[in-house]
């Protein structure tokens, strides 16, 4: 990659932009200096806020000088740039139920903002991605993990990137023209990213199911969201479990119920041996959540 691009927002902002395109290399690169300027516990720096290929510094320009600040993030970045780049993070399954009532009606009131008004959000993406059917998609869209690159836009809402072979990532465009409309907790995908829709509102991504499982809760009401009200973190590593409507409802049941939880276990994710076995790699990271 080439070298990071720094530019001054306003007086209490650097932003550094890692690379023009997203991929693991530069997700990575962004994670490790923003770990590191974070463990620095720099006095002045407020804020650290790491993106998908790009990260954000909020800073007081009246205890740290901007160039120092600069300074500091380019001794970073030289530092960290030849470094095996390796992660301590957690895995979490996901539940999902795929081409669900909720998201299939919402969808269908919006068709004139679609590519393809005569087919579901599902068919479309299974179609332009070279597969048979909506079954096989499923398969492949849940098959292997993802990663959690940045959290926001709205409260909580993940941007998620698959961890397969560049030539092997789902792409789907999303709506021509945004919804006015999504239900919450809605699985959709647009351009290279999986999103949690984590509140109901406008967007544009394509439908492909929903959630049981709450992301984002300011009562923090259920065990998993017990010491922050949002849950998703940058670095987590997702994988999707396809469940039946049966499932679904149980889920919900347990969630009002305040008993739900999510299976979530640490490890730790290299980004050389992955590289090295993408498909074997990502199947032993899964097998953690099931302890074997």
């Amino acid at each position: 990659m080439r070298a990071i691009r720094y530019s001054f927002g306003g007086d209490e902002h650097v932003f550094a932009e890692i690379d023009e395109e997203m991929s693991l290399e530069a997700f990575f690169k962004g994670m490790a200096i923003c770990r590191e300027l974070g463990e620095r516990r720099i006095a002045g720096v407020s804020e650290i806020c790491p993106a998908n290929a790009s990260y954000l510094v909020r800073f007081d320009p009246d205890v740290i000088h901007p160039n120092t600040m600069l300074s500091t993030l380019k001794e970073i970045e030289a530092e960290v740039g030849g470094a095996e780049l390796e992660l301590p993070t957690r895995i979490v399954e996901i539940p999902v139920l795929y081409n669900d009532p909720w998201t299939r009606e919402t969808l269908m009131r919006f068709r004139d903002r679609h590519q393809d008004p005569n087919s579901i959000d599902l068919e479309y993406a299974a179609r332009i991605n070279g597969y048979a059917s909506i079954d096989e998609f499923i398969a492949v869209h849940s098959g292997a993990p993802w990663f959690v690159s940045m959290v926001g836009f709205v409260a909580g809402l993940p941007f998620l990137f698959q961890m397969v072979e560049r030539q092997k990532q789902i792409e789907v465009p999303k709506y021509l023209r945004p919804r006015t409309d999504t239900p919450k907790l809605t699985v959709g995908h647009g351009g290279c990213f999986a999103a949690i829709y984590s509140v109901r509102g406008a967007g544009g991504y394509q439908l492909f199911g929903i959630t049981p499982a709450p992301i984002y809760d300011p009562a923090q009401k259920l065990p998993y969201l017990k010491n922050f009200m949002v849950f998703f973190r940058p670095g987590d590593i997702v994988k999707w479990k396809p469940i039946s409507r049966e499932e679904y409802d149980r889920d919900v049941e347990a969630v009002e119920a305040g008993t739900f939880d999510l299976t979530i276990r640490p490890v730790k994710f290299s980004l050389k041996a992955f590289h090295s076995d993408p498909g074997g790699y990502s199947r032993r990271l899964v097998e953690v959540l099931h302890g074997h």
